[in-house]
């Protein structure tokens, strides 16, 4: 076993140790955004600052490579650039409520946690890769896209029906509807678990599967407290709906 693997396995043993936190800990931005955890920064600016790192970092190892991207490589690094932009740019520009902040500690940890993700995906994809052409009509790859097309189709839904809840320079929260919320609470989150779930497939590696593991860790805990955060706040909230996965949790 290699010294990136073991780095890897740590990195999983970690997310591991985040989940089971999170039952706990409710991280504080967002609709759970608490001035206890010291010092604020624009939301706006927190998202594009915590979330550039990564696909900055994944480039950089990609092209400081040596060996020339295949065509299997280039695809796994612009879906990477296409998540990335629009959750670094595109999806802060058109949040409405412009003055909600964001803890600047919370800030700093999906910093190092992107810079890390970034990393030791960007290293993988540089340097350990050998994914050739045959790898275009292999299942797990074929699968792996659908499914990350897919999650992406949900995610992005879900963030628009959310965004256009409010008119512009209304604040609030109000009980979303259409699409996956019919289901579940949560049904952004959701669409980022099988995004990345479907990415790790499509690559078959350990960083990738890192990366799911750690989407998992991270967004089914927050999915679990919004769904307990409407049920307390709205007394008509669909009691029908799951939190996160449709029927089931």
């Amino acid at each position: 076993m290699s010294y990136f693997d073991i780095l890897v396995y740590v990195w999983i043993a970690l997310a591991l140790g985040t989940f089971v936190s999170l039952f706990w800990v409710t991280a504080p931005f967002g609709r759970h955004t608490s001035d206890s955890w010291g010092p604020t920064i624009n939301a706006r600016l927190a998202w594009c600052l915590m979330e550039i790192p990564s696909p900055l970092v994944l480039s950089i190892f990609l092209f400081s490579s040596t060996t020339t991207p295949t065509t299997p490589v280039w695809i796994f690094w612009g879906l990477w650039m296409v998540h990335y932009i629009n959750r670094s740019f595109i999806y802060p520009l058109r949040q409405r409520d412009v003055k909600k902040r964001m803890p600047v500690m919370i800030m700093g940890s999906a910093i190092f946690f992107n810079l890390m993700n970034g990393g030791i995906n960007g290293y993988f994809l540089g340097y350990l890769a050998t994914h050739d052409q045959t790898w275009l009509s292999d299942p797990r790859f074929i699968i792996g896209l659908s499914l990350f097309i897919i999650g992406m189709v949900i995610n992005w839904q879900s963030d628009n029906i959310l965004l256009n809840l409010r008119k512009p320079g209304e604040t609030g929260y109000k009980i979303p509807h259409g699409g996956f919320f019919r289901y579940i609470s949560c049904p952004n989150l959701f669409g980022e678990v099988i995004e990345w779930f479907g990415f790790a497939l499509m690559i078959f590696s350990l960083p990738a599967l890192s990366f799911a593991l750690w989407t998992f860790a991270n967004l089914v805990p927050r999915a679990l407290a919004h769904h307990q955060w409407y049920l307390k706040k709205f007394e008509n909230y669909p009691s029908q709906r799951k939190a996160v996965f449709p029927f089931l949790w």
